[in-house]
């Protein structure tokens, strides 16, 4: 979530103050890192002991106090050989290891040690300085936003007490990192923990466990979830749904293997630029081979397995996934970032001249699924290169400048929102982050699409011109339905684990009344998998529950599995040949001929739309 400058302001501040009470309450606390969060801040701290939950109640009384003396925030420039010496009287072990990395490696080396820049660098009479925040008697390094004073810091919520190993590096010390809230007012503060409960909810991990959806193991390793009956349902739908929408517009489906030679990804530049994750790899009798961090370069081969006229582009192949990248054990978190994971691949290799109208297709077919799901909060975000530093991407400046036009031009076509973000582009090119809001407002970037120029150079993507010569094609490399992994993770808080029919694992199930209609509910259960309904294809996903349980028993245990429909069946029911029909989480709708139910329930999967727009 991008904070805005006041906001952040508060919140950079914020983690001051949260430091600034953590030592006065234990004065030999060792600092790691403070950041501003999407909902406040966290500070990495060393202590002898751990802290207990009650003392995060200490804390944020002290907090409190700060606040009220409304202790100014000062600013002093030092060069980095005092501020080392500073940090070391003050005992800060972990600033001491930041302020050396940066003298010796620079600013670049402290970013990528910690993930932002603790520490800002300018120049002065040819000497490197760093900046030191006072606030009272805490010192830290900080070259801000920060407030004015201790008191403009919003209202905090110390809200917990989590693990984090300094550096990232497990073979490091682990420090205790404290979470909390902050916002500009208590009403907003209030808004934010009401929403963060309902977050809790919905917490796709949560979920998943409950509704047996995905699992982990230790012994298959972190980041890398296994789909359990019920969440494969989820990845089928998905699939058939892409499969569909892909073959309407005239995408061809390919497969190609897990792992390739280290010859193919020198090629395509993934180990220049983007080694640190991808896995190590695997000797193969004298040759080494890597998980693949990427679909394209596969895809780039089957392009070359034959030669393309211009009349035959643009060649569209698509491909459902799986790849591999190395992530730091603390960024995994259920299955919106996993080491392993499938996604909705693509990759259009076509003509200058039609270039655009196939990006634009690309971000209307984005557009097309989000409204498929309810989606109605999303926008664009352009990643462009960063040009000071371009040693990140492929040097080609006519190159970047015509496929950053060429993208513009079609986003400005699509008509939907978008916002540029400098410094994110792909080494090989621009790219577009489709942006959503989830129910409790928090915001995935959840698929992307990108234009490449550089893999026909690297790669010699070519087609017969017009006038039988041979030039280069534009690669669009596009993922709408972005990974199974983060979209089902997006999914499953979007719609609180009640997920509309067509997605549903089970789709329908039917209760007895009492044992002597067990019969009667097996039968009408048949009836409805047998039912000719086109997008069910395998047959409605329909179960009866014919224990031995009492009937209320069994609905609210398929209220609990979030089962959509609930059919319960008894004497008047068997009679008339109907069914006394239940949707999930609303009012009963009463009893319905079999039949009638039948031509509801296909409406609803055939549309892919929940009841209430089917």
């Amino acid at each position: 979530m991008a904070l805005t400058l006041h906001i952040e302001k508060l919140r950079h501040s914020g983690a001051h103050v949260m430091a600034a009470a953590i030592q006065s309450l234990w004065p030999q606390a060792a600092f790691g890192c403070g950041s501003p969060t999407d909902v406040g801040f966290f500070c990495d701290v060393g202590l002898p002991t751990p802290l207990k939950a009650s003392d995060l109640e200490l804390v944020e009384r002290r907090i409190d106090e700060l606040r009220e003396s409304q202790l100014p925030f000062e600013h002093e420039h030092v060069s980095i050989e005092d501020a080392i010496s500073l940090m070391q009287r003050l005992s800060q072990p972990y600033k001491v290891e930041l302020l050396q990395l940066l003298k010796i490696d620079g600013r670049a080396a402290v970013m990528k040690a910690v993930g932002w820049h603790a520490v800002e660098v300018s120049a002065e009479g040819g000497r490197a300085l760093v900046t030191l925040c006072r606030m009272g008697d805490f010192i830290d390094l900080g070259h801000g936003p920060q407030v004015a004073h201790s008191g403009q810091v919003g209202p905090i919520r110390v809200r917990n007490i989590a693990g984090a190993y300094w550096r990232g590096d497990p073979s490091r010390s682990q420090l205790q990192r404290i979470h909390a809230l902050c916002c500009a007012s208590r009403f907003d503060l209030d808004a934010l923990i009401k929403q963060l409960q309902e977050a809790a909810e919905r917490d796709h991990r949560k979920l998943g466990r409950e509704l047996k959806l995905f699992t982990q193991s230790q012994d298959v390793g972190a980041g890398l979830p296994l789909w359990l009956p019920n969440g494969m349902v989820i990845r089928d739908e998905l699939e058939r749904l892409a499969l569909q929408e892909e073959r309407r517009q005239g995408y061809q489906r390919v497969a190609t293997p897990h792992i390739a030679k280290e010859a193919l990804y020198i090629r395509s530049g993934h180990l220049p630029y983007y080694r640190d994750d991808m896995y190590s790899p695997i000797e193969i009798e004298g040759d080494a081979y890597f998980l693949r961090p990427m679909n394209c370069p596969h895809h780039h081969e089957i392009y070359l397995s034959q030669q393309w006229s211009y009349r035959q582009l643009p060649v569209r192949l698509t491909e459902y996934g799986q790849v591999y990248r190395y992530e730091a054990s603390g960024g995994l978190s259920g299955l919106m970032r996993t080491r392993g994971f499938c996604q909705n691949d693509a990759h259009i290799y076509c003509r200058p001249d039609q270039v655009r109208d196939e990006l634009l297709a690309v971000l209307q077919l984005h557009a097309r699924y989000y409204a498929m799901f309810g989606i109605e909060d999303f926008w664009m975000r352009l990643s462009l290169p960063d040009m000071d530093r371009i040693e990140k991407y492929v040097d080609d400046p006519s190159g970047w400048a015509e496929s950053m036009e060429i993208l513009r031009e079609a986003m400005d076509v699509s008509g939907y929102r978008y916002v540029a973000a400098p410094g994110e582009a792909a080494f090989y090119g621009p790219k577009v982050d489709f942006m959503i809001r989830s129910a409790v407002g928090s915001e995935h970037a959840i698929s992307t699409s990108q234009l490449d120029f550089v893999a026909a150079r690297r790669f010699g993507l070519n087609y017969v011109a017009e006038d039988g010569a041979m030039r280069p094609v534009y690669v669009i490399h596009r993922a709408p339905l972005g990974s199974h992994e983060r979209f089902v993770a997006f999914l499953i808080e979007h719609y609180g684990g009640h997920f509309p029919v067509w997605l549903a694992p089970i789709q329908v199930r039917v209760i007895p009344v009492s044992e002597r209609h067990t019969a009667y509910a097996l039968k009408v259960r048949d009836l409805i998998f047998e039912a000719p309904i086109p997008t069910a294809s395998a047959g409605v996903r329909v179960d009866a529950d014919v224990d031995s349980e009492r009937m209320q028993r069994k609905i609210r245990k398929a209220q609990l599995e979030k089962v959509p429909y609930v059919l319960v069946v008894g004497d008047r029911e068997a009679e008339g040949v109907s069914v006394s029909v239940r949707r999930c989480g609303r009012t009963a709708l009463g009893t319905m001929p079999v039949a009638e139910f039948l031509l509801r329930l296909a409406r609803e999967i055939g549309s892919r739309r929940d009841a209430s727009t089917a």
